[in-house]
């Protein structure tokens, strides 16, 4: 009998420890959503256009641009803040270089200038946000309208075209491809995931966005400045928004006053889908490179699948439910599992 038990015990713990590992890998579980969409798109789309060549070429390069802000986003979601103004910053940010190099300016330099203003764009909202009491969610509302006026305004709505073919190097650098296949947009986007990856889970300032974000007394009570640690994580939102705004017009060749139009809520899509509580506090970088993914494809899909566009909001909203819902199942299974074990 004894012998019985313990075995049953033992199979029991064993049990547990596989579902509360399996509850842990959030990612895996977007991923086998981003997998099971593939397969859908690739079987339904008309002459398997999903899968082609171009198509791919076209998905990686476009959807790296958005990704690596939405990576972004989801660390200061993590940190407990929101930035609805990514959208403006990037088309600020692309009309700002067009400015500075068709005036003359050398290439590299109107490049570190254009990162300098997203990054001092980011860099206000942050300090508005924790110098005023000001909640995020107003901040860059506000600012979201007044970097996509002042656009508007200083570019006349026009667009205006880049001329290429003077800097070659700088082309290949930020929207070339490799092997005619892989588009450089995708490696900065698998770069820039594995920088932030290594700040969140190993560096200390990972454990100060994750403290931040959960309990702010707390982490302050344990001397972090938790303000400092929201401007920082308001300033990488700002320098990747102007990194991807670059990336942007090399790869159109042109900028459009409707850049990233609607990209501050994709964004807070594709971190809630990768597991990122809107509360802050919980978040997973591999789990938000799937949710970028997926996002990134539903899009994709649904225009070579002649869907109508408006539809795309649509399954956005359902995606954006489930996930959370499916968030909140998560962690509930995750504490009871953890529970019944320290009882045992």
């Amino acid at each position: 009998m004894n012998v019985s038990a313990n075995s049953s015990l033992n199979t029991s713990g064993t049990g547990n420890k596989f579902i509360q590992s399996m509850l842990r890998m959030r990612s895996l579980s977007v991923f086998l959503i981003f997998l099971l969409l593939f397969i859908v798109f690739a079987v339904f789309s008309p002459g398997n256009r999903f899968i082609s060549k171009d198509n791919i070429v076209i998905f990686l390069s476009s959807s790296s641009e958005f990704n690596i802000i939405a990576l972004a986003v989801a660390m200061l979601m993590i940190s407990g803040e929101f930035d609805l103004s990514v959208g403006s910053i990037l088309v600020f940010c692309s009309y700002t270089f067009l400015q500075l190099f068709g005036s003359g300016m050398h290439v590299f330099l109107a490049v570190l200038l254009t990162l300098g203003v997203g990054s001092l764009i980011g860099l206000v909202n942050g300090i508005i946000t924790v110098k005023t009491k000001i909640p995020s969610f107003i901040t860059t509302l506000g600012t979201m309208m007044l970097w996509r006026g002042v656009t508007l305004f200083w570019s006349g709505g026009l667009q205006e075209g880049l001329e290429l073919e003077r800097i070659p190097i700088m082309y290949k650098a930020v929207a070339g491809t490799i092997a005619t296949i892989l588009p450089v947009q995708f490696i900065w986007f698998i770069g820039i995931t594995l920088i932030l990856g290594f700040l969140v889970y190993s560096h200390k300032f990972g454990n100060w966005v994750f403290s931040t974000g959960d309990n702010k007394q707390a982490a302050k009570a344990m001397g972090i400045n938790t303000d400092r640690i929201k401007m920082v994580c308001f300033t990488v939102v700002g320098f990747i928004c102007s990194f991807s705004a670059i990336m942007q017009v090399f790869r159109a060749g042109t900028f459009s006053a409707r850049a990233g139009d609607g990209w501050e809520l994709k964004a807070i899509a594709a971190s809630v889908v990768g597991g990122t509580a809107l509360t802050g506090g919980i978040g997973s970088i591999p789990g938000v490179f799937w949710g970028t993914m997926v996002i990134s494809i539903i899009e994709n899909g649904l225009i070579l699948l002649r869907v109508p566009y408006y539809w795309t909001f649509t399954i956005f909203g359902v995606v954006i439910i489930s996930s959370v819902l499916i968030s909140q199942i998560i962690e509930r299974k995750r504490l009871t599992v953890g529970a019944a074990q320290e009882e045992a």
